[in-house]
């Protein structure tokens, strides 16, 4: 069979445009991002409760559809500096496979669907929050923070430390002072986490005129912030076990991952190489994936 008859039939060819249509489309709702977010909505509901599979399940689609329509808002929005960055270059827009205003409205519509979807299925508070997180990420990380200020991470971080609360919500039907001390332990997690990576990623923001940590303030300014906030993470990590939360298998956990992280950023501080930074951000999830599944362990045990 020719290529030209492929075409006329809508055969392979026309199968892997289907194909290819669909990977960018998921490409949009950043799956790598999500699942970590996903991981500490489950744990989540596992320490507050023994939740259902079929709850679980819906709690993390709706989370799914909440964050990877605000991961879709986020491709439509940052469309002009994605195209002028080597690592998001290809990325479904600015690589000219999906049209702006189709991402745009896909990334709306997966958020009203993840609201729908929780207000009925699971509860409204859970919905609610998961659209909370969704706002907080598109308006104020996105659109408000991202190009104008370097501490854009740490305010606009808020939005990703959301699932543990939607996960708390899912399962118990209202907020607890645990959930808040989980949400914490993300939020601190996150500019560590993050400034990590702007290090390997300085010369890619700077062309674009991204005020990251490390173009605004220099290299050695991100190492310190860096050190600062792992020692808050490692103080916010212990908040848990001193209110009675989780007991001794949390307590080792959190204070053998937490000296670990604090020890990579000591180092990080002292060496500033590209290789340290890149060990400290693969750490960082190893550590928050660790410390989730800790708590599960404790609850349980």
């Amino acid at each position: 069979m020719t290529v030209s008859s492929t075409r006329a039939t809508g055969g392979p060819i026309g199968l892997v445009a289907v194909r290819q249509l669909l990977r960018d489309y998921v490409e949009l709702t950043k799956p790598k991002v999500q699942s970590l977010l996903l991981l500490t909505t489950v744990t989540t509901m596992e320490v507050a409760g023994s939740p259902s599979v079929s709850r679980i399940a819906l709690t993390c689609a709706g989370g799914y559809l909440s964050a990877g329509g605000a991961g879709a808002v986020n491709h439509y929005w940052d469309r002009d500096i994605d195209a002028r960055m080597r690592r998001t270059a290809s990325r479904p827009i600015p690589a000219g496979r999906i049209a702006p205003r189709a991402a745009l409205w896909f990334g709306l519509c997966l958020a009203a669907l993840s609201f729908l979807l929780l207000a009925t299925a699971v509860n409204l508070l859970a919905a609610s929050l998961a659209l909370g997180g969704f706002l907080g990420y598109v308006g104020v990380y996105t659109i408000w923070l991202k190009r104008r200020s370097p501490q854009n991470i740490v305010i606009g971080g808020a939005a990703g430390a959301v699932p543990p609360l939607v996960g708390w919500a899912a399962a118990r039907g209202s907020l607890s002072w645990t959930a808040l001390y989980l949400f914490a332990i993300v939020f601190y997690w996150t500019p560590p986490h993050f400034w990590a990576l702007s290090l390997l990623m300085k010369d890619e923001y700077a062309k674009v005129g991204v005020p990251m940590m490390p173009v605004v303030r220099g290299e050695r300014e991100t190492r310190r912030q860096i050190l600062l906030y792992t020692l808050l993470l490692y103080a916010t990590s212990q908040l848990p076990f001193c209110a009675g939360a989780f007991g001794g298998i949390y307590l080792v956990a959190s204070v053998l991952l937490g000296l670990t992280f604090l020890a990579g950023a000591v180092v990080l501080y002292r060496r500033p190489e590209r290789r340290v930074a890149l060990r400290l951000y693969l750490f960082s999830m190893l550590y928050l994936a660790l410390l989730f599944a800790a708590m599960v362990l404790d609850a349980k045990l």
